[in-house]
């Protein structure tokens, strides 16, 4: 065979490969990308949970980029603190290095089993009239799993002849004879393959044929793992915050790099001892490096969270507060990334109508014109940013979405929409308590601002319980949230009861102080009511054993 034609046999083999692991990739997000976000979640407890949670969710996906992707977003939006989100990405990079040494066991026979049963499960779940979105990208997880197979097995088959083309051999051991050059080389590959896995599975065999030596296999994959961190970092755009954990990942790697530099040829020489195979030798190779690499750095991600937090400051608050600050364009076609976006700048609303809130009691106990402006001012930017969310979540490619992922886009929508409508009620309800109480100058009884502080803090409280159910979509806050509700309608009317028994009619400005201390119990049971909706939400979004994503769509 010509040099000529073995190249373009690799090139054919390699593309295949990428494809498969595309596949294989969009399948596990589809069908399970939520419950993979719920648990990274619950492993972000300390380092040594996210560690382990890192690995098992880069196993699933088998990316290691995925996983930064998603950590990354987590982290811009303070949902995670650096300090786990970077124990998470050393575990990611540990359990790429996994998913590479299984893939590289003799697993040929697995292809056509793997393939014929994927496309039989992504037949059956895109059937018309019994959709099981869920199935239908398990199938595609098992096309993308069969085609990766088959593709190493080609692979393996076509560098056996290598050594009988002695242009192409001079070739790539010219390209790899400077270890620098070779770590340059696989970052660029793997940045624009945008999987570390796919590229170390190219590394492999090349070693294992000898096309490359030891030593050039050993900054090949030195240079697969800088690779990987690229994306990530470029994904959080101009954000310091959301710089932090993508800049750690890769510092991380790059140190890595330059510790086991200047030691390649020797390693190669101790790995050469433990296993006479030379593409075993790489699999061992990268899984000692990331492993040797987290040991230590575990125990100082304390004091490298201090120094990314010190070298990227976070960014000035923008002048136009209805500025949307997270949602990404780059993430719209990674739904379940685009939906953590979404809940974090929803938070931001949350925010807004919080102020809003705290306002409102000065303003009616008070008359404070300064925190009736401040609370008015909110308004348009909370209505800015209402139709921000509205209109990122309907770019989200509607095939693409697991059943899960709708739920929690409906969630996303319910709560945005009635967060919009409890700062409508405030705006209007400061507006004119604060006019009112210009032109008649009259203040509320002791009993009445008692009363009234008591269930505005009450209201807090939900605002509180609404905003972590809504973020940790937990039912237990949702059936609190329910209840809650129940409570203020009662404690509205005990407080009502209470009001008019001591109204005082003769006193001057007791009747329209007793109207707009009526009007102030109304609006804020109302908001209550908006704010207990997301309970109901969470608490329809009960998953089902048969849930799922896609359609027909494309297989990748």
């Amino acid at each position: 065979m010509s040099a000529t034609s073995l190249l373009i046999d690799l090139i054919g083999h390699v593309v295949l490969l990428l494809w498969g692991a595309r596949m294989v990739q969009t399948g596990i997000v589809r069908a399970f990308g939520s419950d993979l976000r719920r648990l990274l979640g619950k492993g972000l407890r300390n380092p040594f949970l996210a560690l382990a949670a890192g690995i098992g969710v880069t196993a699933l996906l088998q990316s290691s980029t995925a996983t930064a992707l998603m950590v990354t977003s987590f982290a811009a939006g303070g949902l995670v603190s650096l300090v786990p989100g970077l124990a998470v990405m050393l575990g990611a990079n540990i359990g790429t290095a996994l998913v590479v040494k299984a893939l590289t066991f003799d697993l040929a026979w697995l292809s056509p089993v793997a393939l014929t049963a994927g496309y039989i499960a992504f037949k059956r779940g895109g059937r018309e009239g019994a959709k099981n979105g869920r199935l239908q990208n398990l199938g595609r997880v098992g096309m993308g799993l069969g085609l990766m197979l088959l593709a190493l097995h080609m692979l393996v088959e076509a560098m056996q002849p290598a050594e009988a083309a002695p242009l192409l051999r001079a070739l790539m051991q010219s390209l790899t004879a400077e270890p620098v050059f070779d770590i340059a080389l696989a970052a660029l590959l793997t940045f624009a393959a945008h999987s570390s896995v796919a590229v170390m599975l190219m590394i492999v065999p090349m070693a294992a044929s000898g096309v490359v030596t030891p030593a050039a296999a050993f900054a090949l994959v030195l240079g697969a793992n800088l690779g990987s961190t690229i994306p990530p970092l470029i994904a959080a755009g101009s954000d310091p915050v959301a710089r932090r954990l993508p800049l750690g990942n890769l510092l991380f790697r790059a140190i890595g790099c330059l510790a086991a530099l200047p030691f390649l040829p020797a390693l190669a020489t101790q790995f050469a001892r433990i296993t006479p195979w030379p593409g075993a030798q790489a699999v061992d190779f990268h899984i000692a490096f990331n492993v040797v690499l987290a040991i230590p750095l575990v125990f100082l991600l304390q004091p490298a969270a201090a120094l990314l937090t010190r070298l990227l400051p976070a960014a000035p608050v923008a002048d136009d507060p209805g500025r949307p600050l997270y949602l990404q364009e780059t993430a719209v076609e990674t739904p379940y990334l685009a939906l953590s976006n979404a809940a974090r700048e929803a938070l931001r609303m949350g925010d807004f109508v919080e102020t809003m809130m705290r306002r409102y009691l000065d303003v009616i106990t008070s008359g404070d014109r300064a925190a009736a402006e401040e609370a008015m001012r909110l308004g348009k930017p909370l209505d800015r940013l209402q139709d921000a969310i509205k209109t990122y979540l309907t770019r989200i490619p509607a095939d693409d979405l697991a059943e899960q992922d709708r739920k929690r886009m409906r969630v996303i929508l319910e709560f945005v929409v009635n967060l919009g409508h409890a700062g409508d009620i405030l705006e209007s309800s400061i507006g004119q308590i604060a006019r009112r109480k210009a032109k008649q100058h009259f203040t509320p009884t002791a009993a009445d601002q008692a009363d009234l502080t008591a269930f505005h803090a009450t209201l807090l409280e939900d605002m509180a319980l609404a905003l972590s159910t809504f973020i940790a979509e937990d039912p237990r806050g949702a059936h609190t949230l329910v209840a809650a509700k129940r409570r203020m309608s009662e404690q509205e009317r005990v407080v009502t009861r209470d009001h008019l028994a001591r109204l005082e009619s003769e006193r001057p400005g007791a009747l329209e102080a007793s109207a707009l201390h009526l009007a102030a119990l109304r609006d804020l049971k109302r908001i209550n009511s908006h704010l207990a909706a997301v309970g109901y939400a969470v608490l329809e979004q009960a998953p089902s054993p048969s849930e799922g994503s896609g359609s027909e769509g494309s297989e990748a």
